[in-house]
């Protein structure tokens, strides 16, 4: 258990030293079947570490009603900073003799229905970052939804997070401006097939070039500040 709470402590220091503002640790052993991954390859881990990075709020200061290009170029490059830092992750867990798998932090393997490798805000949720919000999004304290996540699998002995409490309270400014109208009471009222057919509309008049909107992350500002 000491050993497990060393390495947690260091791999935070260490990530927050390569860029990582978020840090969390999720046991994944009642999750690995949901993985879009080879089940053998899945079984040989136990934990995920999720890492992420804050948008920029200038960038979302931007959006009005739409995405706007600014945000697809800056949606793509913290995705990319993002895999870079996991592939780093990962590289030190092998070299310190552990197994490790770093998962894209986008990029979709069922675009019928939206999923990829895995849920990276899941991951997040298990590892006690945040909770899951009307908007379906994972909202951190402090960040709310303006941040993106990417995962790291491994057999490496770490400390868990728990899923915390907290929730959205009396806040609903995501469900007021939302294109969509998808954002209702909670999480499991989201209407995923209005929200995507938005999505879609965005794209086919060239808005940008990737189902995103962006809307209720400007409008998610968690609860501290």
């Amino acid at each position: 258990m000491l050993r497990a709470a060393g390495n947690s402590f260091f791999l935070r220091r260490l990530t927050r030293r390569w860029g990582a503002d978020i840090f969390g640790v999720a046991d994944i052993v009642g999750v690995r079947d949901d993985f879009a991954i080879a089940p053998e390859v899945a079984a040989r881990f136990d934990k995920a570490v999720v890492l992420g990075v804050p948008l920029s709020a200038a960038v979302l200061e931007e959006i009005v009603e739409r995405p706007t290009k600014l945000y697809f170029h800056h949606y793509r490059t913290v995705n990319a900073f993002l895999d870079q830092l996991a592939l780093r992750t990962a590289r030190w867990i092998e070299r310190s003799g552990r197994s490790a798998l770093a998962v894209p932090a986008s990029q979709i393997t069922d675009w019928q229905n939206q999923k990829a490798h895995l849920s990276h805000k899941k991951m997040g949720e298990l590892a006690g970052i945040g909770w899951l919000g009307r908007n379906n999004l994972l909202v951190h304290p402090r960040f709310g939804a303006q941040f993106r996540l990417a995962t790291v699998l491994t057999d490496m002995p770490l400390r868990a997070g728990r899923p915390q409490g907290g929730g959205c309270g009396a806040c609903r400014a995501c469900g007021t401006v939302c294109p969509a109208g998808a954002i209702h009471e909670s999480a499991a009222d989201f209407d995923h097939a209005a929200c995507f057919q938005t999505l879609k509309g965005f794209q086919q008049k060239n808005i940008v070039g990737q189902y995103i909107c962006g809307v209720c992350v400007k409008a998610c500002r968690g609860t501290k500040g």
